[in-house]
């Protein structure tokens, strides 16, 4: 099956209808693959595709499903993209001096990077929150939750980050969340790093329905 292509229409060979999109992010909300049996520990393309061939049982390539993730928001972004308007010069900073800390330490201890954010879908009743996790080799890893007033990053999620591996993870944070909303007593082997941030809630560009063309 080709992936989605430039003026295709939802509903169509290879997309998802827009009553199909919206019921696969209800089934979303909150639930990990695993919990419907797939063998990941959070949703990626892969999952993702396996479990519209399950539900709707509809033939979907990575590419096709990687187009609705771009849609919702996700997928890698340049770093000045996660800071607010004030900052934007803090994070360049941050990038030339602190960053190559991070990736010799991670290399050094066969780690992975990511970099953790939050997307507001549009469109979807009641609101879903998109907690996507972008590795530095661009690999996507996600979950959707319905938001409550100042949720806190699911300690969950983070977790599932370093798999039932307990591999050592480096996470670079956004503004997504303020410091009071992070994990507490989290293993060591999860390292969270902040980008630089004068408090202000920062979140990617909200996320919209239909596949990205």
């Amino acid at each position: 099956m080709a992936a989605v292509r430039r003026g295709q229409r939802s509903g169509e060979p290879g997309s998802l209808s827009r009553e199909q999109e919206l019921d696969l992010i209800d089934a979303l909300r909150g639930v990990h693959p695993d919990e419907f049996g797939l063998d990941e520990e959070l949703w990626t393309r892969q999952s993702l595709t396996s479990l519209i061939q399950r539900r709707y049982d509809q033939s979907m390539d990575t590419g096709a499903v990687g187009a609705y993730l771009r849609a919702w928001g996700l997928g890698p972004r340049e770093p000045r993209e996660r800071a607010c308007g004030l900052c934007v010069g803090a994070v360049e900073h941050w990038v030339r001096t602190e960053y190559p800390a991070i990736t010799r330490a991670a290399q050094e201890h066969l780690a992975e990077v990511y970099w953790l954010g939050r997307v507001r879908l549009r469109g979807t009743m009641p609101a879903a929150d998109v907690v996507s996790a972008v590795s530095s080799r661009g690999r996507v890893r996600f979950m959707i939750t319905t938001p409550s007033v100042d949720p806190p990053l699911p300690r969950d999620f983070v977790l599932r980050l370093s798999g039932t591996e307990e591999r050592t993870v480096h996470v670079i944070m956004d503004g997504s969340w303020p410091r009071n909303e992070w994990p507490r007593r989290l293993p060591r082997r999860i390292v969270l790093h902040p980008l630089p941030s004068c408090g202000r809630a920062v979140a990617a560009r909200p996320g919209r329905l239909g596949p990205a063309a």
